[in-house]
């Protein structure tokens, strides 16, 4: 029977067991971009290229996830910076002294900020003609095709901090030539400077650096602020009379931190062990990479979309390197520093980026992220203690490398429950893995502190429930005064539940019960949703949901956060669905890309597929560049959005691929359901090893309208509760899984670590 399970899954999705991207997922071109941002992508988290072609020359655009100029920002930490103090100015309504001390410097001042490395760009005979550029997905390759012949194949490696490049059939003037970022150069003084286009990076006030050539060999030396340099080498050798090989890599160095090995030694160490050595271990990692998951759905550009994501999040997302920021490590090369400096942002960017990580089985990489907020977790506690007064956990909304504050507009970017959001990911990481050490260690502590924090700075209304002295939903009203409430928003109101609930929940599974029991008593101090008679989730109390606006701020209690279920009951779906519809409704002039990969998530939530493809859909077509990249704009101009700009920012790629996911597998409500939001028409549909809460990997496979069968893996044993998505059913083999109670469309399985089962339809 087991036999007779892969058999079907192979005659149906013949590449789904391998799960390997096919070569129908690749990016293929006719010719290369010839703009930065529709360039190749290519990555490991730590380094970065974007292939493209400048004027007449092949270019590497070359990145680096760690550096960044770090001065303080001007102005920020003066004797007012405190959420006191703007409490008071708000009370005040004498706003403008915040704007201009806090907000105004984020705009007008160029750093801190994420900034380029360089480039490295190729000579191409004039009479080459491009037959054809691809990026193939399975090898994380990009390889370059010309009608005489000449073939190039680059990649970054998956582990190591290097890019290699392999030129076939290649002249004897090939070579490539080490290309600085504009730090010297006159600065343009017309036009709009603000933190969306950006500054010229010749106001950072560098010294441009030194390019040296040694042979076969080009150092790049850039020094920067405070001490701290980075740098670029390439090396290169002749294989053969028509082969050319090269190898590059980018170091930094900090003052006071560990010495990293510098480009010069990295590049000398890779090209010892050879290109053969080298491709084999990087695609040794990414065929590891691929085999964590694959779908395949009757939709060819949903499919491929999701393909192109996890290809971007298996190059952007690394332990050991800085998490996903607004561009990763495909940072700007247009002379300018990159748009909002490519920072990070904790409203809602760094947030979306990983929500793929937890059903899509990739909790390896998605641990980067939480590496990076417990190493930074001492200076959060700095800034809890200057800016709130408080102990406790807050994180500045939008910080730099090492977590200190940025500024920007301070409803956001100095937000109380900053850190409540956080805490879902340790909290999604644990319910995903069941790893209890990450539970006991990690997880809780971050919970733990989060919730003292929240104690500490709420206040109790005239009717005796828990409030914040000052909300915010992102970003309703902009940066104005009326963006605070002096009533919970929808927003805050359910990240604080959601933090104490978790706690509740995570010190239950410690066991231990007197701090269970204090997280569930101050649940039970806040007031309920701001609701509308029409079942409609507002704002806050006195603002309704009125706006087209592209942050679904005032729905995070459904989604994300998943405190609002369409498992609870009549009034909870009415709650959703009347929600969503008023979305619909008030319709998209200003949304975002992302928005529309939320809406996706939101309306699977919903089990409203034909809704979700939609959106899903229409994110792809429209706010897409070529390469894949998410532009904030509709780039179809089809009415989509007003916004049609075009500045990328990776979060609405990666919540597009949660949104496919949550049509396919949803585990939130304390049950597997399996395709709980796909359209009708959708009649051949299969997942491989897609990750429920409890540690569960799911398979299964949908035929001619049906689900036929189901492979379910346990492991770290437990029980696990399934939705029956078949009416007959019988069970085809189980090792390590018995069936327990089974009945009213749910089956209970009781599990040991590594058990597995396989369910068939029993026609």
């Amino acid at each position: 029977m087991v036999q007779k399970y892969f058999f079907i899954g192979c005659l149906l999705f013949p590449s789904l067991i391998a799960a390997q991207p096919a070569p129908k997922h690749d990016l293929i071109f006719n010719q290369p971009a010839v703009v930065w941002d529709e360039a190749i992508p290519l990555g490991n988290g730590t380094v970065g290229a974007l292939v493209w072609q400048k004027d007449d020359h092949l270019r590497f655009s070359l990145d680096r996830s760690d550096i960044w100029d770090m001065r303080p920002l001007k102005g920020l930490h003066r004797k007012e910076f405190s959420y006191q103090w703007i409490e008071e100015q708000v009370k005040k309504n004498d706003y403008k002294p915040v704007q201009e001390y806090f907000d105004d410097p984020y705009d007008k001042e160029p750093a801190p900020s994420k900034i380029p490395a360089g480039a490295l760009e190729f000579n191409i005979p004039t009479d080459a003609t491009v037959k054809s550029v691809r990026l193939a997905l399975a090898r994380a390759t990009c390889e370059i095709q010309w009608e005489n012949g000449m073939v190039l194949q680059t990649f970054v490696h998956a582990t190591r901090p290097v890019g290699w490049f392999r030129f076939e059939n290649a002249p004897d003037s090939l070579m490539p030539r080490l290309v600085a970022p504009p730090y010297q150069k006159d600065i343009k003084t017309e036009g709009e400077v603000n933190s969306l286009v950006g500054d010229d990076l010749a106001r950072l006030g560098y010294r441009q650096g030194t390019v040296q050539q040694q042979g076969n060999s080009i150092t790049y030396h850039q020094q920067g602020w405070g001490g701290f340099f980075y740098e670029i080498n390439v090396q290169w050798k002749k294989i053969n009379a028509s082969v050319v090989e090269g190898v590059w890599s980018i170091s930094s160095q900090y003052p006071g931190k560990k010495i990293n090995p510098t480009a010069n030694t990295i590049v000398r160490k890779a090209f010892s062990d050879g290109w053969d050595k080298n491709v084999q271990s990087h695609l040794a990692w990414w065929n590891r990479f691929w085999s964590r998951s694959a779908i395949r759905v009757p939709d060819d550009l949903l499919e491929k979309q999701w393909y192109l994501e996890q290809y971007k999040f298996g190059a952007a997302a690394r332990r050991g390197a800085p998490p996903i920021s607004l561009q990763a490590v495909w940072t700007a090369d247009n002379g300018r520093i990159p748009p909002w400096k490519g920072d990070f942002h904790h409203d809602l960017n760094t947030q979306l980026s990983y929500w793929p990580a937890y059903s899509g089985n990739h909790l390896e990489e998605a641990l980067g992220y939480l590496d990076h907020l417990d190493e930074n977790k001492p200076n959060y506690e700095r800034y809890t203690k200057l800016f709130f007064n408080r102990e406790g956990l807050a994180v500045p909304g939008v910080t730099t490398l090492d977590g200190t504050e940025m500024g920007g507009w301070t409803q956001y970017s100095l937000s109380p429950t900053v850190s409540s959001w956080l805490a879902q990911h340790y909290y999604l990481q644990w319910k995903y893995s069941m790893d209890k050490v990450f539970l006991r260690e990690r997880a809780y502590p971050w919970l733990k502190a989060t919730c003292q924090f929240l104690e500490n700075i709420t206040v109790k209304n005239e009717k005796g429930y828990r409030r914040l002295p000052l909300s915010s939903s992102p970003e309703i009203n902009d940066n104005r005064i009326d963006a605070w409430f002096f009533q919970n928003t929808n927003y805050d109101l359910a990240l604080m539940k959601f933090s104490f609930s978790a706690a509740a929940e995570m010190a239950n599974a410690l066991e231990l019960t007197g701090e269970a029991a204090h997280w569930k008593n101050l649940l039970t101090e806040f007031e309920d949703y701001s609701i509308t008679g029409g079942s409609e989730l507002m704002f806050a109390p006195n603002l309704p949901y009125n706006q087209s606006h592209r942050h679904f701020s005032h729905l995070m209690a459904i989604h994300p956060l998943s405190l609002i279920k369409w498992e609870d009951g009549e009034r909870s779906k009415a709650i959703i669905k009347n929600s969503i519809a008023l979305l619909d409704k008030i319709g998209p002039d200003y949304w975002c890309g992302y928005s529309y990969s939320w809406l996706g998530n939101l309306k699977a939530r919903a089990k409203d597929g034909e809704g979700a493809a939609r959106a899903l859909q229409i994110f792809a077509k429209a706010f897409c560049l070529p390469n894949s990249f998410h532009a904030n704009g509709d780039q179809t101009k089809s009415g989509y959005s007003k916004f049609t700009y075009r500045p990328f920012t990776l979060e609405g790629n990666f919540a597009f691929a949660a949104g496919l996911q949550e049509m396919l597998l949803q585990s939130y409500a304390g049950f597997i359901e399996i395709m709980p939001a796909v359209p009708a028409a959708w009649q051949n549909i299969a997942f491989k090893q897609l990750r429920a809460e409890g540690a569960f990997l799911v398979d299964a496979v949908k035929k001619n309208g049906r689900v036929t069968e189901i492979k379910i893996v346990s492991e770290k044993g437990g029980t696990a509760k399934l939705k029956l998505p078949f009416q007959k059913w019988k069970v085809a083999s189980a090792n390590g899984i018995t069936v327990g109670k089974a009945g009213h469309g749910f089956m209970e399985l009781n599990c040991k670590p590594g058990g597995s089962i396989f369910l068939e339809e029993d026609l």
